[in-house]
């Protein structure tokens, strides 16, 4: 069962969602006040990745309550390498100030050296970031311009079983992007004709312990604007999948989907070895062939997080009603994340 959101408030007066389900725009109302769980359990995040098939970047600016983070990636898939710095600031409850959705609102992390500005108006986003001291203590600069060209989204509010949790969400596909990043001499540059990016805009209140999948694609197919949002591992989704097809403009909704990750001999992922992206009917049919994992641990006792973002080549199939859209050796991400938080 698919069922799809309407307008209004997003949380009743107990804090819970009024309704569960997904949308193609943000139709639902956030406000934070709202929210009658503990206010340590409240995340709110705006996180971009920005890429073609060279070359990759990834921005987060977070508020966990407990802490706050201000993150950069950047990936090299010619050379199969990738760097990741971040700045954390503990207790942050709230102070950063997320908007309360996604069309409107600028969001800074400004601590410890790390300068992230987010800037959103009328469909366009410019993204600045210095950080004084990157890897190696060395100076990174960038500057990205991205232009949303895709009249959906995925968006969905997803309940967990614990009274007043809930996550609100949503992936902007196909975004053009251009701008560059400087690091240790070298200028890499990304053009609008074969870059583009993913916001991933959430906020909520979340449970103690999670894993989920996540997938995102954007690029070009036949000349054509194509992606596809896939994932699932938390909540209740009995009302709806987060999972969508991006093509020519528009978003058609998907049912079910399973990644399916390789194990070594000792029964561990294997991360790095090919995995399948399928449902159930065969309508998603995807390859994954890894060629980096993004692996970042984090180890507080109490506050941990696993996460293996991997980036590789997709290729396969994903059909809809009458569209068959083919994937051919586009560079993306596909990951598995457990967090204790």
């Amino acid at each position: 069962m698919q069922k799809q959101l309407t307008n209004g408030p997003l949380l009743d007066e107990d804090g819970n969602l009024v309704e569960a389900g997904f949308s193609f725009r943000m139709v639902k109302e956030y406000d934070r006040s709202k929210i009658k769980a503990g206010k340590s359990r409240i995340k709110e995040w705006d996180y971009y990745y920005i890429g073609n098939n060279k070359y990759g970047v990834a921005f987060t600016i977070d508020d966990n309550s407990l802490y706050g983070l201000g993150s950069v990636s950047i990936l090299d898939f010619e050379k199969k390498t990738y760097i990741t710095e971040s700045s954390m600031k503990f207790f942050t409850n709230g102070k950063i100030g997320f908007p309360s959705n996604s069309s409107e609102g600028d969001i800074t992390w400004d601590y410890n050296g790390y300068y992230l500005h987010f800037v959103n108006k009328d469909k366009k986003r410019v993204i600045d970031v210095f950080i004084a001291k990157y890897h190696d203590d060395c100076p990174f600069e960038a500057h990205f311009e991205l232009e949303e060209i895709m009249d959906d989204s995925m968006v969905i509010a997803t309940p967990f079983l614990k009274k007043a949790h809930f996550y609100y969400n949503e992936k902007k596909n196909c975004m053009k992007a251009k701008g560059y990043y400087k690091f240790k001499n070298q200028t890499i540059d990304f053009s609008d004709s074969d870059t583009r990016a993913i916001l991933d805009w959430g906020r909520g209140v979340w449970t103690y312990k999670n894993t989920w999948y996540w997938s995102g694609l954007s690029g070009i197919s036949d000349g054509i604007e194509v992606g596809f949002n896939l994932g699932y591992g938390f909540g209740d989704t009995s009302a709806a999948s987060e999972n969508m097809l991006f093509y020519d403009k528009k978003a058609y909704k998907l049912e079910d989907v399973e990644f399916i990750i390789p194990k070594d001999d000792k029964g561990e992922y294997d991360y790095l070895k090919p995995w399948k992206l399928v449902s159930k009917d065969k309508s998603i049919d995807l390859d994954f062939m890894p060629l980096i994992d993004r692996k970042d641990i984090t180890n507080f006792i109490i506050l941990k997080s696993f996460q293996h973002q991997v980036f590789g080549i997709f290729n396969g199939i994903i059909k809809v009603n009458d569209i068959v859209v083919k994937f051919d050796n586009i560079v993306s991400f596909a990951e598995r994340v457990t967090n204790y938080w």
